[in-house]
């Protein structure tokens, strides 16, 4: 079986296609072997082109990924398992994507706050905790301060990642504490997404603007019609 691994800005993914069953231990051994964020396994649908399973590197079970959708859809298509315009199932629902070469569109699912801004006591710090697929802490601060301690704490008194956010000139920058990664990433396709929310709420970005994760890559993000719309490049290898 061959074994491909992804990069979507600096967030990276072992995948390959097969039967649905538990991948825990191929999850822990793969994404050590290939240095990898996450393994994600394509399996038959009957309604969607396909679903997705989804693991981090320790073996545990995440709903969504921002980035990883773009992973997977390009995979997908490229292995003739989907079309250009796709839609598949992931832990937080149908995702629809489309593939223009090596650039991705994903259409993520609707955002559900968890807790609107408030005063961490503990810790004195305000903070937003926002579901995009996963949930996401959002600070809004000088990202060059971004504290991973901090954020390690925060992840697990409120079991969601945590972001460092900062908007510069209609840009976003971002930094991310992935959990089930336990460590800052380069990347995070929801927490792009729920900084962008946080900042739109502050009236900070408008309906489109480009982001910028630690990997500084670029990618896009759009609201329209009341959709979120992630867009960005991703690349492969056989790993």
């Amino acid at each position: 079986m061959k074994y491909y691994k992804y990069d979507a800005s600096g967030n990276t993914f072992v995948i390959f296609n097969s039967i649905e069953k538990d991948y825990t231990k191929e999850a822990i051994t793969l994404c050590k072997q290939c240095n990898s964020d996450g393994l994600i396994v394509v399996v038959p649908h009957e309604k969607y082109d396909f679903k997705w399973l989804f693991y981090n590197n320790d073996g545990s079970i995440a709903n969504m990924c921002g980035n990883g959708t773009r992973a997977v859809a390009h995979f997908a298509y490229n292995n003739k398992l989907a079309p250009k315009k796709m839609s598949f199932l992931t832990g937080a629902g149908v995702i629809r994507c489309e593939v223009d070469g090596d650039i991705v569109e994903t259409t993520l699912t609707k955002p559900q706050i968890i807790k609107k801004p408030f005063i961490d006591n503990e810790f004195n710090i305000k903070l937003f905790i926002i579901d995009t697929g996963v949930p996401h802490i959002v600070i809004f601060d000088d990202i060059n301060k971004f504290d991973k301690t901090l954020c390690q704490k925060l992840r697990y008194k409120y079991n969601a990642n945590c972001n460092y956010a900062q908007v510069i000139d209609n840009k976003l920058y971002v930094r991310t504490y992935e959990r089930g990664v336990e460590d800052e990433t380069l990347a995070c396709g929801t927490g792009m997404v729920a900084s962008f929310l946080r900042a739109k709420d502050l009236g900070l970005v408008t309906d489109t603007i480009k982001v910028y994760p630690l990997s500084k890559e670029e990618l896009q993000i759009r609201l329209q019609d009341g959709l979120i719309y992630f867009k960005g490049a991703v690349k492969y290898k056989v790993c």
